[in-house]
C-alpha cells in the first residue's frame, strides 16, 4: 500500500472551489495537483490563489498522470458527465451533490467505477463533523433511549439575495429539496440507516425570481423546480421524521430534533461541522448541552476519508452508494407528491460506519 499522499484534481473553480481548496490545502494524505473549469482563466486565478500546479480545461487536468482523485464541484446539471469523463481516464471521483440528477444515472456512474475498479464518493461530507458525528454517538449511548422520530426543517427565502448566480438553484437538480435535503438526509440516514417510503407534498409559490446580487442583479429569471417541499420519511430501522425545505419563508429557520422514547436531541444544523448538540430528557424543565468532539475544519473531510479508502482498499464513508440512496429518496419525495401517495425506497442502505472520536485529517493517515 502506498504511503504516497493522493493526487487531486478540483473541477469547477465556482464559489464552493474557494473552501474545497482551502481546506485540502491543510491535510497531508491528499495533494491539489489541478484546477480545471470551463473559463480556463478564472482555474488559473484558484490555482495561482492556493498554489497548485497545474490549470486548464478538464480534459487537460485529467491527463495529468499524478492525479488519481477527481473533486467534481461543476454545476448540478453536469456532475454526471464531468464524473464519467474522470472515470474513463482512470481517476476516483469525489463529487459535490447531488450524484446525479436521476438515479438511473448514478446506478450507471456507480457500475461503471466499479467495472474499473474505482470508487466514488459524494458530498454532503458534514455528518463526518463534530456536530452530526457527537449525535450520532449520543444516540448510540442511549440519551434518548430508542429512538422514535425525527422532525428537520430549512426554511429562507432562497438564494437570490446574495448568490452573484443564482438562477441554477430553481432548475433540476436544485431547488431547496436537491441543494439543500442532501445535508438533512444524508444526516437522518447516518442516524438511522435507510429510507423505507416516502410521502409528500410540495408547493411552488412565484414563477419567477429576481436576483439580487451580483452582477446579474435585478434580473429575473425562471423557477422550474418546487420551492416549498413537505415529507414524511419512514425508515426501515422503525423512526420517522418530518422534513420541511422551503424558500418561500420570509423568517428563516433551521431544525433538527431527534425524539426518543426517553428524551430529546436538538441536532446541530446539518450544514454545519460543529455544534451546539442539546438534550432535554424526559421530565426536564430544560436542555442540557452535551460536549461535541471531532472536526469542523470544512468541506473535504469526506474527501480525505475517500483517499485513505483509496488507498486502503476500503469503503469510503461519504460513499456513492449513500449519496445515490438519498437520491432516491429526494426522487421518491417528487414521484410521491405528483401521485399523491406513499413511494417506496428501492434498496435502503446501512449507516455509515461512524468515525473513531481522535480521527484527525491533518496527520497523516496513509
Amino acid at each position: 500500500m502506498s504511503s504516497d499522499p493522493v493526487g487531486v484534481a478540483v473541477v469547477g473553480a465556482g464559489v464552493i472551489s474557494k473552501e474545497y481548496l482551502r481546506t485540502l490545502s491543510g491535510f497531508p494524505d491528499v495533494r491539489v495537483l489541478a484546477v480545471a473549469d470551463l473559463d480556463v482563466r478564472r482555474a488559473e486565478a484558484a490555482a495561482r490563489a492556493h498554489d497548485v500546479p497545474f490549470a486548464g480545461d478538464v480534459d487537460t487536468v485529467l491527463a495529468v498522470p499524478e492525479v488519481e482523485l477527481v473533486v467534481n464541484l461543476t454545476v448540478p446539471v453536469a456532475h454526471v458527465e464531468v464524473a464519467g469523463a474522470a472515470l474513463r481516464a482512470g481517476k476516483h471521483v469525489y463529487g459535490e451533490k447531488p450524484i446525479a440528477l436521476l438515479p438511473g444515472e448514478a446506478e450507471k456512474l456507480l457500475d461503471e467505477a466499479a467495472e474499473r475498479g474505482l470508487l466514488v464518493g459524494s458530498a454532503p461530507d458534514t455528518f463526518l463533523g463534530a456536530g452530526l458525528q457527537s449525535a450520532i454517538r449520543a444516540v448510540a449511548a442511549g440519551h434518548i433511549g430508542a429512538p422514535v422520530a425525527a422532525s428537520t426543517a430549512v426554511r429562507s427565502l432562497g438564494p437570490e439575495g446574495w448568490h452573484p448566480d443564482p438562477a441554477f438553484f430553481y432548475q433540476p437538480g436544485a431547488g431547496p429539496l436537491f441543494d439543500l435535503g442532501p445535508y438533512h438526509l444524508t444526516a437522518l440516514v447516518a442516524l438511522f440507516g435507510g429510507v423505507e417510503r416516502v410521502a409528500a407534498s410540495v408547493r411552488r409559490a412565484r414563477e419567477d425570481r429576481v436576483a439580487g446580487a451580483g452582477p446579474a442583479a435585478g434580473q429575473s429569471f425562471p423557477v422550474a423546480v418546487p420551492t416549498h417541499v413537505s415529507a414524511l420519511l419512514d425508515f426501515a430501522s422503525g423512526p420517522t421524521a418530518t422534513s420541511v425545505f422551503s424558500w418561500d419563508s420570509a423568517r428563516p429557520h433551521i431544525g433538527f430534533e431527534v425524539i426518543g422514547a426517553e428524551g430529546t436531541l436538538s441536532v446541530p444544523d446539518p450544514n454545519t461541522f460543529g455544534g451546539p448538540l442539546l438534550l432535554r430528557p424526559n421530565g426536564a424543565s430544560d436542555w442540557t448541552e452535551l460536549p461535541v468532539r471531532g472536526r469542523t475544519d470544512g468541506r473535504g473531510l469526506g474527501v480525505v476519508d475517500l483517499a485513505r479508502a483509496i488507498r486502503a482498499g476500503s469503503a469510503p464513508r461519504a460513499s456513492g452508494a449513500l449519496a445515490l440512496h438519498v437520491l432516491r429518496v429526494m426522487a421518491a419525495v417528487t414521484d410521491s407528491a405528483a401521485r399523491g401517495e406513499f413511494t417506496r425506497v428501492a434498496a435502503p442502505v446501512g449507516a455509515p460506519t461512524p468515525l473513531p472520536v481522535d480521527w484527525d485529517p491533518t496527520s497523516p493517515g496513509l
